[in-house]
């Protein structure tokens, strides 16, 4: 059974009590969000709506349901300050709307149903909707030179291995009865910073007759925007691989095989 607007809506949490009573699952994966991290600073209201508010409910109800539930979040919890990779017993410290909304998201799942597992990713990239790469290919199809970031580092996620990870959590959960630890970080091997990312994106672009331009770096303050972004925002992902089995792909691969994708498509 697929479900959306407006049967289905985060922005509004009496639509989630129907429509858990309809489909009745085994388990719930929220992994919907208000994603737009430079709107959310004018828009605070809603974003605290749809990214802690709807994630509250929904852990209220999956917990009188007896059922658990699984929400993603992100490494926007963190500063950025680190000089290594965030591991899930270091304090958040998120500087942006959309830090801020998402962990006290985290925090009303926690409290509101005690079977609960969060997982924070970072940096993900897909074939479908908005991200990075296709931002890339887009830009290099319209022009010969793209200035990127090259002072803010993470890792690039794979959505599909975000998926597939997800649902090895899920599998564990049966046996285990509950899941190890209610906090895990889930994100691609490797470290990447934006510019390194976008140089790569156009290189495997370039290989196969795609759009390509000629990757410029710029600092951070050179490039500014309304909410301030981690400048380290690695995810240490030890944890998942060993309570779950799973680890994510190295970023450059999944995006090479992304790139290829994306290519054949257009």
């Amino acid at each position: 059974m697929l479900v959306g607007r407006p049967d289905l809506d985060l922005e509004n949490p009496a639509t989630l009590a129907p429509v858990l009573k309809s489909v009745a699952p085994d388990m719930v994966i929220n992994a919907a969000a208000h994603t737009g991290v430079d709107q959310q600073e004018n828009e605070s209201e809603r974003a605290f709506r749809i990214n802690a508010e709807a994630p509250a409910e929904l852990a209220r109800l999956t917990r009188l349901a007896g059922i658990p539930i699984v929400q993603v979040s992100t490494d926007y919890v963190f500063d950025g300050r680190s000089n290594r990779p965030y591991a899930e017993t270091d304090g958040a410290n998120p500087q942006t709307v959309y830090g801020r909304s998402k962990l006290v998201g985290e925090e009303a799942v926690r409290a509101g149903n005690p079977d609960h597992l969060v997982v924070r990713t970072a940096w993900v990239v897909s074939r479908h909707g908005r991200n990075f790469v296709k931002t890339m290919l887009s830009l290099a199809a319209a022009r010969e030179r793209i200035q990127v970031v090259a002072d803010q580092f993470g890792n690039p996620t794979c959505a599909d291995d975000l998926a597939d990870g997800l649902l090895a959590a899920a599998g564990v959960w049966p046996s285990q009865k509950g899941f190890p630890q209610g906090l895990y970080h889930l994100a691609g091997q490797g470290r990447a910073s934006w510019f390194e990312l976008a140089s790569h994106v156009l290189a495997a672009s370039a290989l196969r007759g795609g759009p390509s331009a000629v990757v410029e770096p710029v600092s951070g303050e050179q490039w500014p925007t309304k909410a301030v972004r981690p400048a380290n925002s690695e995810l240490n992902s030890d944890a998942f691989q060993r309570d779950f089995g799973f680890r994510a792909g190295d970023w450059r691969e999944r995006v090479e095989a992304l790139v290829k994708t994306l290519v054949q498509q257009s």
